[in-house]
């Protein structure tokens, strides 16, 4: 690639394009027109963003964003300010937003002196979906989406843009979360132009600092702010200051006496404790290991002593345990005492019980919660002088709206879409503890939320706060069935049980479903099939599963390879490729691709894999189906089901495992783990 010329200028050379040809992409967004000069581009697009502009805008191929199912609402209904905002009058039309939301909008945009657009404070104002907002701002000025994934932005092509920039406009980009995308053509003049992505491209400050870097012909896209904080944070990690301080503590060690590190039945020295807890490095382990854990996209934090009663700390990564940290130096029980010290509703003193807490901290200008579990366990001498922690991170950015972003296959797909459109009907989720359940069930109650919907949860715990659901938590004065009884009588339209665990809360959930509602649930089986048998051996009738279930998804979750070191691999082992149901010719002839493991890969670190999407086996409830359940009797035929299901078309959880080795995603092995025993 040809170099970029330094000092805050890039280079328009048109060679360029032979070293980044357009891609369809590229191709899409020279659909619309561009400006004669460098000062009518940055004013064409400026004007973009003046709120009060009533022309009449050609738009090309635009952020595309599904409004929310239900019927329109009358714009009458907004305050004349707020008719006036193209993009609140959009939203509010097709349901999006709620009279409520906007009038606190209105409030806050009053507060504020009317700086800022209306449709721009809304997006501030708690409870409101940030994305659909930005995603509906760009649809209505033209700004086209561009797709944000492993490949794209290429990292080594935004840091080798932003090298060129000086320093503090380098940090302005940022803060906008402004970034290089990809070189496209200029369609008029055939010349290199720069395309910039970011979630907020009708923002005049943008288009000014564009000018000021003085970057030529350029272009904006849009991507939802979600996707470029990760890309931001990937591209350029912050630092840890806890980790740095860390490491400017040259001698840690500490000592609770001879008695106490020989004899294990002697009590802990609580003097001793409290003087070691005093010290600023367990405390900035405490903190680093919090950050990490977020920053590494880690699911929970493991803390628990080693067999030399020192500590250790892993991170669920992607389904699997990582050791982040092991300190000789740092004993288990200072380290966790300072864990319990600083949760919420845990008693430090209480060595033999188990505990739940709460943390929650700002991390990289995001709250993020922590639920936290404490264990007495055994130790080496089988006494209960030791502790474990689990600390679940509660992420709200990892909440998922999209269906399509879990990775289902395009059939699973089509028959949950149809299956959750229904006016009522149960929908179960199946799997064991760690299969995306919960995942899958909040997506696609993001697609069913309306604001002329009655929405209701019952959870235990509530992790994820739902926008536009009543959500209801368990506690120790309301019960699972105590809770569903309660639901029944608060006129819902759609309910979710988060568990149907005997025989009175699924026959409450069953008759949810059978009276008008769509119901969401989930059960711990291993497939689709043996659902029903479940139910069935709870007291459940056959002829009321029969009708009361549209489809039942059995979901696994996959690790995916590493799209920057994934490389083929040259062995296979072609016996089991056979017993994994590859057809002679994939066994042949299919290019395998598997991990390189490259410590020195910025994307995976090392471990391989980089995320995981969903492998469903989705067994919809036909005429047929619905016929056989009914008709069973004293025994529920899970092998006719399957065969039936098949039949019709239902890839198995180890025909669609198949279908991403195929693709090139995941590896055999990755497959024999999550389906072996399918």
């Amino acid at each position: 690639m040809p170099a970029v010329e330094p000092a805050g200028e890039l280079s328009e050379d048109p060679q360029l394009r032979l070293d980044r040809p357009a891609s369809g992409r590229e191709e899409r967004a020279t659909n619309r027109p561009w400006p004669k000069d460098e000062g009518a581009a940055a004013k064409a697009q400026d004007g973009a963003a003046a709120e009060e502009e009533e022309a009449d805008v050609a738009v090309a191929e635009v952020a595309e964003i599904e409004p929310i199912p239900g019927g329109e609402q009358d714009i009458e209904l907004l305050d004349r300010r707020a008719r006036k905002d193209r993009v609140i009058s959009a939203l509010f039309k097709e349901g999006s937003i709620s009279i409520e939301q906007v009038e606190k909008g209105l409030t806050k945009y009053g507060q504020e002196g009317g700086r800022e657009a209306i449709w721009r404070v809304l997006a501030s104002i708690p409870g409101v979906d940030r994305d659909r907002i930005f995603a509906k701002a760009a649809k209505v000025y033209a700004f086209p989406r561009v797709e944000i994934d492993d490949q794209h932005p290429d990292h080594e092509f935004v840091m080798l843009i932003m090298e060129t920039i000086a320093e503090e406009r380098r940090e302005d980009l940022l803060r906008l979360n402004l970034l290089p995308y990809e070189y496209a053509i200029d369609p008029e003049t055939g010349g290199a132009r720069l395309m910039f992505v970011t979630h907020d491209p009708a923002r005049s400050e943008i288009h000014r600092l564009l000018a000021q870097l003085k970057v030529g012909r350029f272009e904006l896209r849009y991507a939802p702010e979600s996707e470029l904080l990760r890309v931001v944070t990937q591209i350029f990690p912050k630092r840890n200051e806890y980790l740095d301080r860390m490491s400017a503590e040259e001698d840690h060690a500490f000592d609770f006496g001879t008695d106490f590190q020989e004899d294990e039945s002697t009590l802990v020295d609580e003097t001793a404790l409290e003087a070691e807890m005093s010290r600023s490095v367990l405390l900035n382990l405490f903190e680093a290991s919090l950050i990490e854990a977020v920053r590494q996209g880690a699911s929970d934090i493991h803390v628990y002593p080693n067999a030399r009663r020192h500590i250790e700390i892993h991170f669920r990564v992607d389904g699997r345990l990582r050791k982040w940290h092991a300190d000789e130096k740092v004993a288990a029980e200072a380290f966790l005492a300072v864990v319990k010290d600083n949760s919420t509703n845990v008693d430090r003193f209480e060595r033999e019980a188990a505990q739940d807490g709460f943390i929650q901290r700002r991390i990289d200008e995001v709250l993020i919660r922590f639920r936290v579990s404490v264990l007495p366990i055994a130790s080496a001498n089988q006494e209960l002088r030791a502790e474990s922690v689990v600390i679940r991170v509660l992420d709200d950015r990892k909440v998922l709206t999209d269906l399509s972003k879990l990775g289902m296959l395009e059939s699973a797909m089509e028959k949950v879409q149809h299956a959750i459109s229904q006016p009522h009907g149960m929908v179960i989720l199946t799997g064991p503890t760690g299969s995306g359940k919960s995942t899958t069930l909040v997506a696609a109650l993001y697609q069913v939320i309306s604001p002329e919907v009655n929405v209701l949860t019952i959870e235990d715990p509530v992790e994820y706060i739902i926008n536009g659901v009543r959500q209801i938590k368990l506690g120790q004065k309301l019960g699972l069935e105590q809770a569903i009884r309660a639901v029944l009588r608060h006129d819902p339209d759609i309910v979710m049980v988060g568990e149907m665990r005997d025989k009175a809360t699924a026959d409450l959930a069953i008759k949810l479903a059978n009276t008008g509602h769509l119901t969401f649930s989930t059960l711990h089986t291993n497939d689709a099939p043996s659902a029903v048998s479940r139910l069935y051996k709870m007291g459940v009738e056959p002829f009321l599963l029969a009708y009361a279930i549209n489809l039942i998804v059995a979901q696994r979750l996959i690790r995916k390879l590493c799209p920057t070191c994934k490389k083929p691999q040259k062995q296979r082992d072609k016996v089991m490729m056979e017993r994994l149901g590859f057809n002679s010719d994939d066994i042949d002839n299919l290019e395998l691709m598997g991990p390189a493991k490259d410590p020195s890969c910025p994307t995976c670190h090392g471990a391989g894999y980089k995320g995981r999407r969903a492998i469903s086996e989705t067994l919809y409830f036909s005429q047929e189906i619905r016929h056989m359940v009914a008709e069973s009797g004293e025994d529920i035929d899970e092998e006719a089901i399957l065969k039936q299901a098949v039949k019709e078309g239902m890839l198995t959880l180890q025909d669609c495992a198949r279908e991403i080795v195929k693709q090139g995603e995941t590896t055999i092995e990755e497959m024999m783990r999550v389906t072996a025993s399918e």
